[in-house]
């Protein structure tokens, strides 16, 4: 289905299942649920602080500092938990019963549900723990990768991908190729890395791309990439652990054929919630997993294994979609960007401090990460991190890993405010003051 079409076809697709999807004990109960969102027309959603102090409203938060490190996992909002607390007491009550007679009759609308809102088809996708169970069986799994061919990867990849990658290589006697990412970055300086490691290796058959970076915050423009990258004879895995609930697309706009996603992170689902992705057409360049039975060797479900999983986990991805669609994707994506621009903007102009996403839109969400000059290591950012938690009541984390150094992640969420902001980017001058060489 081409992209546009699926563009058409999602909007009525998910006013079918998000009905069908709710469990027949659900079904009618939305009592617990909050009333519609009320917001002033007149101003951006983004910066109409009253319509997103009745979303914090539906947060239980720890108040007695200001969480800007929302990257390891998002919180699920109260509507959300208690239906996950319902789901857990049934699975619980239930037992054997209720997985062996009941479950997959109720998992299956779900995972319709999930397809629908990446416009795919559901035998395109499979629940997994998460986007890294997801991406280590599509790495590991490849079975077009050769000897003496290469694998690309970058400094911003998550550690466990670029693990998997010299896993993968080493398998087959393959090569790893590591590359730098450009700082500062731009979507031209991108391109032409991966171009120019495309073009000088060719020996390349896969590359790991990961659309939003947890260590930087920087979006690639992965389908340009990856448009690339077929011309090469080079096959793309989409690490999509950060990105969806964070920006707002659909499985086409990455153009790529196999990606892992998270619904833990931005989605608001309870945490072990993730997806596998598969182009119905790729399926067989994915050896099954090996545990898989003989009836799953057709299936993408064959291509992951994980056991005995949560069931009351993937029965709330229901709850949490509604919560997103309460929000909003648009107004969620818009609101992370304006508090993202809301601390950067106050120090944007200092010389003593890089930011590690640039100024263009199309490459950043919410996440930023900051690095003072002169301070690139990761004990020094450890220091930098502790100093805004314990003079300005301000949480967040340092990130290793980089290239050019160490450096701190700042990861506002929906129930954080403006003035929030304001107090990390107080929190980020004193530590320009406090660490500058």
């Amino acid at each position: 289905m081409h992209s546009v079409s699926r563009r058409q076809f999602i909007a009525g697709s998910l006013a079918a299942t998000s009905v069908a999807a709710i469990p027949p004990s659900r079904a009618g109960d939305v009592s617990d649920f909050p009333a519609p969102l009320k917001r002033n027309e007149n101003i951006p959603v983004a910066e109409d602080e009253h319509y997103w102090q009745q979303i914090a409203a539906q947060f239980d938060v720890k108040t007695d500092i200001i969480n800007v490190e929302n990257g390891n996992w998002g919180i699920m909002s109260r509507p959300v938990m208690q239906a996950y607390f319902q789901h857990t007491r049934r699975v619980n009550r239930d037992n054997s019963y209720f997985s062996r007679r009941e479950y997959g009759a109720q998992i299956r609308p779900l995972v319709q549900q999930v397809a629908n809102r990446l416009a795919v088809d559901s035998q395109e996708i499979a629940l997994t723990r998460g986007a890294t169970e997801a991406l280590q069986n599509l790495i590991a799994n490849y079975r077009l990768l050769k000897a003496n061919e290469a694998v690309i990867y970058s400094d911003l990849d998550y550690d466990a991908m670029q693990a998997a990658m010299d896993a993968k290589a080493v398998s087959v006697g393959a090569n790893v190729i590591k590359l730098k990412l450009p700082e500062p970055a731009s979507k031209a300086a991108i391109i032409n890395t991966y171009e120019a490691a495309l073009r000088n290796n060719s020996n390349a058959r896969l590359l790991l791309l990961t659309h939003l970076s947890h260590r930087t915050g920087l979006v690639l423009p992965v389908a340009d990439i990856t448009r690339l990258a077929r011309q090469y004879g080079v096959d793309v895995i989409v690490d999509a652990a950060h990105s969806w609930g964070q920006l707002d697309f659909i499985a086409d706009d990455l153009g790529a054929d196999f990606v892992g996603y998270n619904l833990h992170k931005w989605m608001g689902a309870p945490i072990g919630v993730g997806i596998m992705y598969i182009r119905e057409n790729r399926l067989q360049d994915i050896a099954p997993n090996m545990s898989a039975s003989p009836a799953q060797q057709d299936s993408i479900w064959g291509r992951v294994h994980s056991g005995t999983s949560n069931f009351a986990a993937f029965l709330t991805i229901d709850e949490a979609f509604r919560f997103h669609d309460w929000i909003g994707a648009s107004a969620k994506a818009q609101r992370l960007t304006y508090l993202r621009q809301c601390w950067v903007n106050e120090v944007i102009e200092d010389n003593r401090i890089t930011l590690l996403t640039p100024e263009d839109s199309a490459l950043y969400g919410g996440i930023t990460s900051f690095r003072i000059k002169g301070q690139h290591t990761s004990q020094a950012n450890q220091a930098i991190a502790a100093y805004m938690l314990d003079r300005h009541k301000v949480f967040t984390v340092h990130r290793n890993g980089v290239a050019n150094g160490s450096c701190v992640r700042i990861t506002p969420s929906y129930y954080n405010s403006a003035e929030d902001m304001r107090l990390a980017a107080r929190a980020v001058k004193g530590a320009i003051r406090e660490f500058s060489a």
